[in-house]
């Protein structure tokens, strides 16, 4: 696309100078003829005087043609200029309209293109300061409320009263390793500790420091892994991770007498599909599309909005793909692909 404008805005150049030269070389014979300054015969004269004027007018007509077709090519771009200019002091909602030739309109859909992924990564940027803000406030205010209490003499320094306090940083420390995470991932520059891994362990693992809550919530929680699962080149506790995350969220929106089933299959390629499915409340059709966005909640939601973003994130620097499916009152099905 670059080669072709360059090569139409020289051939403009080429024609402007051209027929400048040309159509003046023709009015000078013109005049000279006119006035007889010539010895040029009169016969002749006669003959040149009409063809020097009319290739004159052609000449004026290209000119205007040419000089037109280079303002339409060069409007647009003095239109770019200007909207770029508007970006650079931080108006992320200046759009470019689409006009002129086809390599002008390319750049112009690029250039639009561009401000709109800017100005979503700006609002992203707003609210991800604002829910960060938020998630830090709350467990901030309880340590400063009970410490301020037991410093006064309002509650004594007991165990039931340290105890909130040391959940609350826990909590924080949780929030901050999340952040952590889920930066490494986007910026590319997590490192993977990739290795051997039997998936089969890993899940009866992970499931296991899940066993007591489950008992406690009078949830079923269950493991099927296929007697064929091959062992695949992954980050154990990455993939850990994201197992954790997906049965932390099954147990949280599960109700008393459900089950969780946590499954490990692989398919006729070689791939291995896990799978992490709960008979909870499920999850409505609208709120499908943005589950795996940080920070994004439910109105019921008690997280923090960063676990299934972290499981996105994680599978997808294994070159790995995460899916769900959820009927509203029937459960919800996580599915991660790993390649063997």
């Amino acid at each position: 696309m670059r080669r072709r404008l360059f090569w139409r805005f020289g051939i403009f150049f080429f024609l402007f100078a051209f027929l400048s030269c040309g159509g003046f070389t023709f009015l000078f014979w013109f005049l000279a003829l006119s006035f007889g300054q010539t010895s040029i015969p009169e016969n002749v004269t006669l003959v040149l005087r009409p063809l020097g004027f009319g290739a004159f007018l052609l000449a004026l007509v290209v000119l205007g043609f040419t000089f037109r077709s280079m303002r339409r090519a060069i409007d647009p771009l003095a239109e770019v200029i200007e909207a770029a200019q508007r970006v650079a002091d931080g108006d992320y909602a200046a759009r470019v309209r689409e006009r002129g030739p086809r390599e002008v309109r390319g750049l112009t859909r690029a250039f639009n293109a561009m401000t709109t992924r800017l100005q979503a990564s700006d609002t992203q940027r707003r609210h991800l300061l604002a829910d960060v803000s938020h998630e830090l406030r709350t467990p901030l205010t309880v340590i400063q409320g009970n410490l301020e209490g037991m410093l006064d003499g309002v509650y004594p320094l007991d165990r039931a009263h340290l105890e909130p306090v040391l959940d609350e940083t826990r909590q924080l420390a949780r929030l901050i390793e999340d952040l952590r995470t889920l930066a490494l991932a986007e910026s590319g520059g997590l490192h993977l500790q990739k290795e051997s891994t039997d998936l089969t362990i890993l899940l009866n693992e992970t499931a296991a420091s899940f066993r007591a809550q489950a008992q406690h919530q009078d949830v079923s929680l269950s493991i099927e892994a296929s007697a064929n699962l091959p062992n695949v080149d992954a980050d154990p506790a990455r993939i850990r991770q994201v197992l954790e995350n997906l049965i932390a969220n099954a147990l949280r929106y599960t109700p008393r007498g459900g089950a969780i089933r946590v499954s490990g299959t692989v398919d006729k390629s070689g791939n291995v599909f896990l799978a992490v499915q709960d008979t909870g409340r499920g999850i409505p059709t609208g709120e499908l599309p943005h589950i795996f966005e940080r920070f994004y909640k439910a109105s019921d939601s008690r997280g923090t909005g960063l676990g299934l973003a972290i499981a996105k994130s994680l599978v997808e620097a294994h070159n790995g793909e995460i899916w769900v499916e959820s009927e509203v009152g029937k459960g919800t099905t996580f599915f991660v692909e790993l390649a063997a």
